[in-house]
């Protein structure tokens, strides 16, 4: 039990800014265990992300605070899989080659396309989280906005389960730490926490909700699709951009989805 306790806080260590005891070290081996609890992270990130949101409001107008609620969420994970996914904006926008690529997504700064594509994805979270606010009832928001987190942390982890990372051995201690693989048993436990959140919204709504998952499957596949053409792989900005694109995704569904609600 302790153990499992210290792989489910190497998530919170390694995904959030949240502070961990000090006994919770960098472990390569509980690094790879502790991706089944990615959607636990999804549930508290999102959690902590709705809630703002919901009590903002109170004293704001719903734009602020959607905005305050996203500013919560950036803090408690450093923008961690923003990062990965202007990272990879930059590198397959500018490069061209394996090689190129990788060296692009290395480098610390932001180029053209990596502003262009968070300014364009972080416009449209914040303007797909008000359409829901404003159709939702408080439950449905908060269940929808921890899905959309709990979800689109699956879609990574079906990545790292099908495809191989792509750098190189002596590139790896130079790159992010990245998790390089799951059994199947974690495959299975990150699904269910995964939908939990989907089945509680289904359960109230129908079970039309559940569609949302399907376009995710499907953008997710193409990304692992372009990254294993471009650079045989993935890397951890590439499981970064998986999460947000799929999160984007998920928020699309859900908002055409809810107008036959």
């Amino acid at each position: 039990m302790k153990r499992e306790v210290q792989i489910f806080l190497t998530a919170v260590m390694f995904y959030t800014r949240i502070p961990c005891p000090a006994w919770i070290d960098h472990d390569e081996r509980h690094l790879n265990l502790s991706t089944k609890y990615l959607p636990v992270i999804g549930w508290i990130v999102g959690g902590m992300y709705a809630f703002t949101i919901l009590g903002a409001a109170y004293l704001f107008n719903p734009a602020v605070s959607i905005i305050l609620g996203l500013g919560v969420s950036l803090l408690l994970t450093g923008a961690f899989h923003e990062d990965g996914f202007t990272d990879v904006c930059d590198g397959f926008g500018g490069g061209w080659t394996k090689e190129r690529i990788l060296i692009i997504m290395k480098d610390s700064r932001i180029g053209t396309y990596g502003v262009v594509g968070i300014v364009v994805m972080l416009a449209l979270k914040l303007t797909l989280t008000y359409e829901l606010f404003i159709a939702m009832e408080a439950r449905e928001f908060f269940l929808a906005i921890v899905s959309s987190h709990a979800l689109s942390r699956l879609m990574p982890i079906g990545v790292i389960s099908t495809n191989t990372y792509a750098r190189e051995e002596q590139d790896m201690g130079k790159a992010k730490p990245v998790a390089t693989g799951i059994s199947s048993f974690s495959l299975v436990a990150a699904m269910v926490f995964a939908l939990t959140p989907l089945m509680f919204l289904a359960a109230s709504n129908g079970s039309v909700v559940l569609w949302t998952i399907v376009p995710m499957i499907v953008v997710t596949s193409y990304l692992a699709l372009y990254f294993r053409k471009w650079i045989g792989g993935y890397t951890g900005d590439c499981l970064g951009a998986v999460q947000q694109v799929s999160e984007t995704t998920f928020l699309l569904s859900i908002v055409a989805l809810w107008k036959f609600i």
